[in-house]
């Protein structure tokens, strides 16, 4: 049986590329006259996706028609197509056409000449793609009856090179050896090797005494992998990148050098998709592009719980495609949802579960309707609940019903603004809508409000959503900032180790820069609580040290005490290691919360790049505590006698344990 042959003309396109391309399609069979012929070009309409032409040959630019070979044009009629941005073109013939014939589909340009069809040809979607498809109905009747389409099928290749990016590891150890990753990119973050034959690329180390540079050539793979690299000293390091051709620079995110250290940073998201890839119904090639293209170390699947969004069955493939994902020291998985509970009291939650294969929590299920009947059913080791957005009027939650054992963290920061305090506040990036139709902010679901009122938890970061709640801010007038980022702080790379790090809030947030944030308070991490019937001294003094290292120079790290900046640093360059003793007495400094428990004051740091991109630590903790009355001694025992020793009085000002980076001096470091 003879099929029919469908061919495309030219047979790849360059990623973003402007020009006009002919579908060319030869017929098995004689097509009637009245034969319709509808043509989708699988768009989505977004602005990474493949421009919409137009039907309207009088446009002059970027439209489709049809052309037989008898020279014959055919114009194209819009048919919307219910739940889609994007129209599908029809055609209907005027003649019948023979079989062996062909029939041109041409997108781009009206006229064919070599000007005309790059400059006012159609763009290209921006993102490379092996086989992208394009679909051809046909129907002989006339009737609209179509049956399964002709395909056509196009490579979309990397553009020319434009980025060279430095994947790296943010912590490591000296003379301790890793693996480094050099990607090739073009401007839209594609893998390619479209580049000059004699562009040559030179790699050193910043901030190395005995400097070594290597030589690349772009590869056909688009990227390269440098293993055995490692630092002798500790501090904080970058790698650069020269293109000798074109002069340029490329900088990687910073790496901290440790002398000893059994804790590494990852990076990734619990809450958010990616903007090129649908990460539900494909969640297969997301998680493939989240892992090797973001260089991700963890991604949680974050589908709303609704059955119209997430149907049983891609739920199920979101589960299989998980477990086959999570790979230990590789790349990590979590299984995940989104709940949307009542407004102000239960808010949008992002359910991350500790185990694979478990089921949706369907709102509509009356034993999952609410959050007490949700955390009645599983132990905080069985999932975490992250409250999300929670400024958001109208999808706020106001803390109330908080619930320290499962919620120990919260998104203080997505695409969509952040929730640390008010615009008026000072907040940098404020939810907020430039119209009508949008979302506001609202003081209830403020996270400094929320840590003045003894609730303790970490913070993490959101990316992009355009799903459920969040689905009608593109279209409105939201303001939308860069997706986050989420940092995690634990001893190695596997979903428990990463579950137990989030659960002691060794974690932190930022707008979506590898900035790295360390924060200390005698010693002990963010995240700590700690009270002064352990560390008397804390009473008198609070010894606070830590480190940063952004992505660009820094603007200003702000120390903040009980919603309070007390302090703030700043560098020259975009690093610094600092100590800060807050001497003010605790007592006077401490919040009394209502329920009866001991005074506390909170610290936590806020980082500002000269680009404007931030970080937020997570919070340490200090109860005011009364000291522990010594137990009676028996008087009825008779101590033996002993030597008289000097009595030494304990030192206030200095605590036990306090290992962290204060012998790194930054002579850059400047204090208000």
């Amino acid at each position: 049986m003879r099929r029919s042959i469908c061919y495309c003309d030219p047979h790849h396109a360059y990623a973003g590329e402007v020009n006009t391309w002919k579908f060319i399609y030869t017929t098995a069979v004689a097509l009637p006259k009245k034969t319709r012929l509808k043509f989708d070009l699988m768009s989505e309409g977004r602005d990474i996706d493949w421009e919409i032409p137009s039907a309207n040959l009088k446009k002059g630019k970027n439209v489709i028609y049809a052309e037989l070979e008898n020279g014959k044009l055919l114009t194209a009629i819009e048919i919307e197509i219910p739940e889609r941005f994007a129209p599908q073109f029809e055609f209907t013939l005027p003649d019948k056409v023979e079989a062996g014939s062909t029939i041109t589909f041409i997108v781009g340009a009206p006229k064919l000449d070599d000007d005309s069809r790059y400059k006012k040809g159609t763009r290209a979607q921006t993102t490379a793609q092996r086989r992208r498809s394009f679909l051809l109905y046909v129907d002989p009747s006339g009737k609209g009856h179509y049956e399964d389409p002709e395909v056509f099928s196009l490579d979309i290749r990397g553009n020319a090179l434009s980025t060279l990016k430095v994947i790296t590891p943010s912590f490591v150890t000296r003379n301790k050896r890793f693996d480094v990753i050099v990607r090739f990119e073009d401007q839209f973050g594609n893998l390619t090797s479209n580049a000059p034959e004699d562009t040559l690329i030179e790699l050193s180390y910043e901030q190395l005494r005995e400097n070594l540079t290597w030589k690349l050539f772009v590869p056909e793979t688009g990227f390269i992998t440098l293993p055995n690299l490692y630092f002798n000293e500790p501090g904080i390091y970058t790698i650069q990148l020269l293109n000798t051709k074109t002069n340029q620079v490329f900088k990687s995110s910073p790496i901290k050098c440790f002398s000893e250290s059994s804790q590494s940073l990852f990076w990734g998201l619990l809450h958010g998709e990616s903007e090129r890839i649908d990460s539900t119904e494909n969640i297969e090639n997301c998680l493939r592009h989240i892992r090797d293209e973001k260089a991700f170390n963890f991604f949680g699947t974050s589908c709303f719980e609704n059955i119209e969004e997430t149907s049983n069955e891609v739920w199920k493939l979101i589960t299989q495609n998980i477990a086959e994902f999570d790979e230990t020291d590789r790349f990590t998985t979590f299984l995940g949802f989104q709940w949307q509970g009542e407004p102000t009291e239960e808010g949008i939650r992002q359910i991350v579960y500790a185990k694979e294969g478990k089921q949706i929590l369907r709102k509509k299920d009356t034993k999952y309707n609410s959050l007490k009947k949700i955390y009645k059913s599983f132990s905080p080791k069985e999932l975490i609940s992250i409250p999300c957005f929670t400024m958001a009027k109208g999808f706020d939650f106001n803390f109330k019903e908080f619930d320290p054992e499962f919620e120990r963290v919260v998104e203080i920061y997505n695409a969509w603004g952040s929730s640390e305090c008010t615009k008026k506040e000072g907040n940098p990036r404020p939810i907020q809508a430039q119209g009508k139709a949008g979302v506001q902010e609202t003081a209830e679901g403020s996270i400094q409000k929320a840590l003045q009122n003894n609730h303790r938890f970490g913070f993490v970061a959101g990316g992009l959503d355009d799903r459920g709640i969040y689905a009608e801010f593109f279209r409105g007038d939201q303001t939308q900032y860069s997706p986050g980022l989420t940092g995690i702080i634990a001893p190695e790379h596997s979903r428990n180790a990463l579950m137990e790090a989030l659960y002691k809030r060794s974690c932190y947030a930022t707008t979506g820069e590898r900035i790295i944030v360390g924060l200390y308070l005698a010693g002990m991490p963010m995240g700590s609580e700690m009270d002064t019937s352990e560390k008397h001294g804390l009473v008198v003094n609070r010894h606070i040290s830590g480190y940063v290292a952004g992505t660009a120079p820094l603007k200003s790290v702000e120390i903040i005490r009980n919603g309070t900046v007390i302090h703030t640093l700043k560098s020259n360059t975009y690093f610094l290691n600092f100590t800060y003793d807050d001497m003010a007495s605790l007592s006077k400094v401490c919040i009394t919360p209502k329920d009866k428990k001991p005074p506390f004051v909170y610290y936590y740091l806020r980082v500002i790049q000269e680009d404007g991109n931030i970080a937020w630590s997570s919070p340490i903790w200090v109860d005011l505590v009364p000291l522990k009355p010594s137990p009676k001694k028996n008087s009825k025992v008779q101590a033996k006698p002993t030597k008289k020793m000097a009595v030494i009085e304990d030192d206030l000002n200095e605590e036990e344990g306090d290992e962290d980076f204060d012998s790194y001096e930054d002579e850059d470091e400047q204090e208000e």
